[in-house]
């Protein structure tokens, strides 16, 4: 059985009329029902179903498979071996650094929210449900868990 944990949200500051006129920003945010920005965070080796097109996936070992690629097959000589990689860098060019610059941000953005366990699906960096691969089947969860807790 898979649990929706919910990060703690700051205390708004500034007294009962900046608290009021939240409460009433978020009624009528709700009214109107903006998407909810859905991540999953996992492996390439874990398969997952019920993904929608809007959900972003996050594989926390795409660095690694890049890194793969960019070190396959090197010769042993450390110099001969850092101009072949730098070569392979430069022809990838900038689509492989953006490529390997999104890889860590996303896996600086699982750390910096703590996730613990894969997968892991995160609707508004606030809720997650962990160890379901069943993305929208976790959605359902967490959606059912925030009309219950309003």
């Amino acid at each position: 059985m898979t649990s929706v944990f919910v990060r703690p949200s700051s205390t708004p500051r500034g007294g009962p009329l900046l608290t009021a006129a939240i409460a009433l920003a978020s009624a009528f945010a709700s009214t109107f029902a903006q998407a909810a920005e859905v991540r999953v965070f996992t492996l390439q080796s874990i398969p997952l179903i019920g993904v929608s097109p809007e959900v972003a996936v996050v594989h926390l070992d795409a660095a690694s498979q890049i890194e793969s690629r960019i070190g396959t097959q090197l010769p042993a000589d450390p110099a001969h071996a850092q101009a072949i990689a730098r070569e392979r860098l430069s022809r990838g060019g900038a689509t492989m650094q953006r490529e390997l610059a999104a890889a860590y941000q996303g896996v600086a953005d699982a750390w910096s929210l703590g996730i613990t366990t894969l997968p892991a699906v995160v609707v508004d960096r606030r809720y997650v449900v962990y160890g379901e691969p069943d993305v929208a089947k976790a959605s359902a969860r967490i959606a059912a868990y925030r009309r219950a807790h309003r």
